[in-house]
């Protein structure tokens, strides 16, 4: 076991930590890069700056527990271990993406790891993570699900209710909220007279406020409160304050777009979550500066083999069209 800072952390899990974050930045990046290339033509929320939120959350996750997601929801997938090259292919809009080319970067799926589906809808994967809940629940099975939300999540009704019926039912559910200041393109306090998301819950169930960016304090903090749920204690609601570095959609940076400052942005670059562990890493001497290298050149490999794997693929038939599509025959009289 290691020391960081006050927590005993096993050298694996930070190495882990450490390789699942890389693998989200630099799959993000290639997805920037590619889209400034006019590769990828699908709307892509991308989450450079938020990597700790997703790795610090899912590694304490099994296989059989639930994640939903939103619209930016790249780096859940990758950290929740869905495939790379299936979502790279998705984000193609391939047949051999993980929709099936049919769902594009906003809606991400892989059932045998328990990732249902992501919505592209402000705030619609809540009552959905409540009903993987709920199952759990009535199935006495020791599943729990995350349900991955930002903070103009909280500004719809089917979050307030979603908490009321989880408390109430004492669900298996924890609600981690990616506070990152930003709605769009309206920042959080043009848009509530309260800028601490965990206010509108405490009175509700068990609520955090912690550093997103900080991946050890997100692991741990979710870590007892995924035990919590587990033993059949109930909900609880974690708010990450982070950061987005890239704009709304797509890889600008909304600087040019006079959304935010220059020198708001290079704030929060400057509190970067993966510099934070590599500093970490280096100066307790954890892992050595060679295997690092090793890390990240692997991932590099693999995201070169996903995107071409991506570019060789077919597109989706269109005489499937109509295929997976919910139909509702009437008949008359």
């Amino acid at each position: 076991m290691w020391k960081i800072r006050s927590y005993e952390m096993d050298k694996n899990k930070i190495k882990e930590m450490y390789s699942k974050m890389i693998l989200i930045r630099k799959y993000e990046e290639a997805i920037a890069k590619n889209i400034e290339k006019n590769e990828i033509k699908t709307p892509c929320h991308l989450c450079i700056g938020q990597e700790a939120i997703a790795v610090g959350v899912c590694l304490n996750l099994k296989k059989e527990d639930y994640v939903f997601s939103n619209f930016r929801g790249h780096g859940h997938y990758l950290a929740k271990g869905g495939d790379g090259k299936k979502m790279m292919a998705e984000i193609y809009c391939k047949s051999t993406g993980c929709s099936g080319g049919r769902g594009g970067s906003m809606h991400l799926v892989a059932p045998e790891i328990g990732i249902l589906g992501n919505s592209a809808i402000v705030s619609g994967q809540i009552s959905l993570g409540a009903g993987t809940a709920m199952k759990s629940k009535l199935l006495n099975e020791k599943n729990v699900t995350i349900i991955f939300l930002g903070d103009a999540a909280t500004e719809e009704g089917v979050f307030i209710e979603t908490i009321n019926f989880a408390v109430l039912k004492k669900l298996p559910v924890i609600f981690v909220c990616e506070n990152n200041e930003f709605a769009a393109h309206m920042h959080l306090k043009d848009r509530q007279p309260m800028t601490k998301m965990s206010l509108k819950t405490e009175c509700y169930l068990p609520s955090f406020t912690i550093d997103g960016n900080d991946v050890i304090k997100v692991y741990n903090t979710t870590k007892d409160a995924i035990k919590k749920a587990r033993d059949g204690n109930g909900p609880t609601f974690i708010e990450c304050i982070t950061y987005r570095w890239k704009g709304h959609v797509g890889p600008k940076l909304d600087i040019e777009k006079r959304i935010r400052s220059e020198e708001e942005v290079n704030y929060w670059i400057n509190k970067c979550p993966i510099k934070k562990i590599k500093n970490q890493i280096i100066e307790q001497k954890l892992i050595e500066q060679s295997e690092i290298e090793k890390i990240e050149k692997s991932i590099e490999i693999e995201i070169f083999d996903a995107i071409e794997f991506a570019k060789r693929s077919s597109k989706p038939n269109p005489k499937t069209l109509l295929n997976h599509v919910f139909k509702k025959e009437v008949k008359n009289g």
